[in-house]
Order: C-alpha cells, then structure tokens, then sequence
C-alpha cells in the first residue's frame, strides 16, 4: 500500500469520526482517545511500509548478486568446456596413430609367440626323428655285431648315415628363415621399420613358398603405413589379399588397406574396404576396429 492510498484511508476515518461527532454527541475523551489510536494506526501501516519497502531492496541486492555469481560460474564453465573440448580433439587426433602403432606392435608379439610355439613342434618333431634313428641304429648293431675295421656298413658311406642330406650351407648362403622373421619381428616391434623391412623382404625372396610368408608380406604393409606411406602400404597389403587367399592376415591386411586408403583421401574406395571387413570377419577384432572407423566418418556400416 502506497503512502498517498495510507493517507486517503486516515484522512476517511478522521473525517467520518468527525462527521460521527457532529451527528451526535460524544464524549471529548472519547473522541480524543479514538484520534490518539487512529494516528498510532497510521504510523504503523507506514512503518510497516517502510520495512517492507527495506525488505524488498534487500532481496533485489541479494538476488542481483546472486545473478552475477551465476553469470560467473557459467563463463567459467564454459571456458572449462572450451578446454575440454579441445582436448578431447587433440586426443582422438592423436590417438589413431598411437593405436595403429600399437595395433603393429601387439600383432608382432602375437606372431612372435606362434613363431615359438612353431619352431617347439618342430624340435620336437626332430627329437622323435633323432630318438627313432638312435633306435634303428641300436638295432642294427645289436643285430650285426662289431664290424670289421674299415669295413663300410652296406648301403651306406663312412661318416655321413644312409639318407642324410648335408645341411651345411655354401659360402654366401641365405639365412635362415627362422633367423630373418625373427629378426624381423624384433626389429618391429622396436620400431626399426627400416631394418625389418630389409628383413621381411629378404625373407620374400628366399622363403616365399613358407607358411609364414604371408606374415612377412603383411608386415611390409604395417611398415610403410606407419611411416605414412599409405601408398606403398596399400600395395603391399593388396599382395597379401592376392597372393596369400588362406592366410589368416586376410582380415586385418583389409582393414588397414582401407584406412590408408582413407588417409590418401580415396573414401569411398576405403569405405568399400571398411564394409567387406564387416561382411567377411563378423565377430573379430578387426570387424569392431571397421565398425568404428565407419561410424567416425559418418556412413552406414553396410551399403544402402
């Protein structure tokens, strides 16, 4: 209530007292008495105004502080966010390449350990060919007793077994295969690119024939990819899919063949890549690494 309306309204109860007291007689005390109460009633509907009018200055001050406190935290927040945000790009910008280099170095450990597991079953297997020899070799002796000196057994030359091959290798002589995929892998795994594709290659043209060639042939491709030669890269695992229908680096040698074919800017042929990976390997690693690469790009997984 404003101050004019509290004067209006004490102005009308002055003046209807009075018109009270004219239209009949009263008592002075009295009429002095209601005048006293009338204007403690008036001064307390403006005090109370008056603190009412405090109150609310109070909390418009309260409530504009609060507002710039808000404003505040949210560009605060959004400078956070901005960071963020940014650093996040940064990361995923980052991020392929780390884990394409690690994707090479895990398969390198991985084929590491089947190139153990392999060169196992094959000492064993020599050690059963060795141990039935022996054998056989008993049995003729204990069966033939001591032969003269400088006799020649039958079927057979002084100093080299029946059958033996001699294995000692000539002057300039290849290594061995076992000698160059390790190597090669070692030198992977260790990020001596060059040296391993020397290696690998060296392999190629000595052991091409081996089931572990087309191991080394993928490994050409994980080399020129990750020295960002997507077009060698995309060559060399072109020979793996070509050459190689029954290796097991199928699956991977695709997908990387698309995702260079991605970095040199031929989407849509690394696209169809991609999708073959998903058609042909459901259910592997290389089908989930397909699958997110094409969700990154923003196409389909398959062709509509």
């Amino acid at each position: 209530m404003s101050l004019r309306n509290i004067a209006m309204v004490g102005g009308a109860l002055i003046t209807g007292m009075i018109a009270g007291g004219l239209m009949g007689p009263r008592p002075v005390s009295a009429v002095a008495r209601e005048m006293i109460e009338l204007q403690r009633d008036v001064t307390s509907l403006l005090q109370g105004q008056k603190d009412q009018t405090t109150q609310m200055t109070q909390e418009h001050t309260v409530m504009r502080t609060l507002i710039e406190q808000s404003n505040d935290n949210v560009t605060k927040l959004n400078g956070t966010m901005s960071g963020l945000q940014k650093s996040v790009q940064d990361v995923q910008a980052n991020g392929g390449a780390r884990l394409d280099t690690m994707s090479t170095q895990v398969q390198g450990v991985s084929d590491n350990l089947e190139e153990i597991k392999s060169r196992l079953g094959k000492l064993n297997q020599q050690l059963v060919d060795l141990q039935n020899t022996v054998q056989s070799l008993d049995a003729k002796i204990s069966g033939a007793g001591a032969a003269p000196a400088g006799s020649v057994p039958a079927g057979g030359s002084t100093g080299t077994p029946t059958g033996a091959a001699s294995t000692a290798p000539g002057v300039g002589a290849a290594p061995s295969a076992d000698t160059l995929y390790s190597n090669g892998l070692r030198d992977i795994t260790s990020g001596k690119y060059d040296l391993a594709r020397s290696e690998f290659q060296d392999y190629l043209r000595y052991y091409k024939d081996t089931d572990l060639a087309s191991n080394a042939q993928f490994y050409l491709g994980e080399i020129a990819y990750s020295q960002k030669q997507y077009g060698n890269a995309v060559t060399e695992y072109d020979k793996v899919l070509t050459s190689y229908p029954k290796s097991f680096k199928l699956a991977p040698a695709r997908l990387k063949k698309g995702m260079a074919l991605i970095e040199l800017g031929q989407k849509p042929a690394g696209v169809r890549e991609l999708r073959e990976v998903v058609k042909r390997y459901p259910g592997t690693e290389e089908e989930r690494r397909a699958r997110a690469r094409l969700k990154e790009l923003g196409v389909a997984v398959t062709a509509s």
